[in-house]
């Protein structure tokens, strides 16, 4: 089994609104994993979740196994997922981030936090320089994310403009940056 070393702690300028579960380990997704990842995505976005303009990107692309993480606890339980999938800007790849779900009942237990520096700390070493999402600004951004970022930016469908938001994971790798975000089925 694979596990990352991860910094328990955020980024200096960071700091985590709570500590997660003890004995909690994030770990790479594995295929036995896709049933419950469906299942929990299902009951925390909806069966509608499909219908979203996230989900275009998605529809017939499959998300970056280097990039798909699982959280657990110290018995093997599952306890949260986070993917990130390939698009790209004008011809620039970059990351859409999502869906981060967590069990219901370990919400705002710092689980979600967990994969959400793990993810981005895993990105940045493989490479990656630009990371998007469409979320909730308060909690995405103790990650880094802004909504200036994305404002040059488009979508190929309907969303509130307030959650879609970016993340440069190199300094500068958005400047001049704009234009239509669009499907990358041939991966990054």
């Amino acid at each position: 089994m694979t596990t990352f070393t991860i910094s328990s702690n955020p980024p200096s300028d960071q700091t985590p609104a709570i500590t997660p579960p003890p004995g909690l380990v994030i770990l790479p997704e594995e295929p036995r994993h896709a049933a419950i990842i469906e299942a929990l995505n299902d009951e925390a976005f909806g069966p509608d979740r499909q219908k979203k303009t996230v989900y275009r990107f998605r529809d017939g692309v499959s998300h970056l196994p280097e990039l798909a993480l699982v959280a657990e606890d110290e018995t093997g339980e599952f306890r949260g997922t986070l993917r990130f999938w390939p698009v790209q800007i004008g011809g620039t790849p970059a990351l859409l981030l999502g869906p981060l779900t967590v069990v219901g009942g370990l919400r705002k237990t710092g689980v979600g936090t967990r994969l959400m520096w793990a993810g981005l700390e895993r990105a940045r070493e493989l490479g990656h320089r630009i990371v998007i999402l469409v979320g909730d600004e308060p909690y995405y951004s103790r990650f880094g994310f802004r909504r200036d970022l994305a404002v040059p930016l488009a979508l190929p469908g309907p969303v509130d403009l307030a959650r879609f938001l970016a993340l440069e994971l190199v300094p500068g790798a958005m400047d001049g940056l704009s234009g239509m975000v669009e499907k990358c089925s041939g991966g990054l």
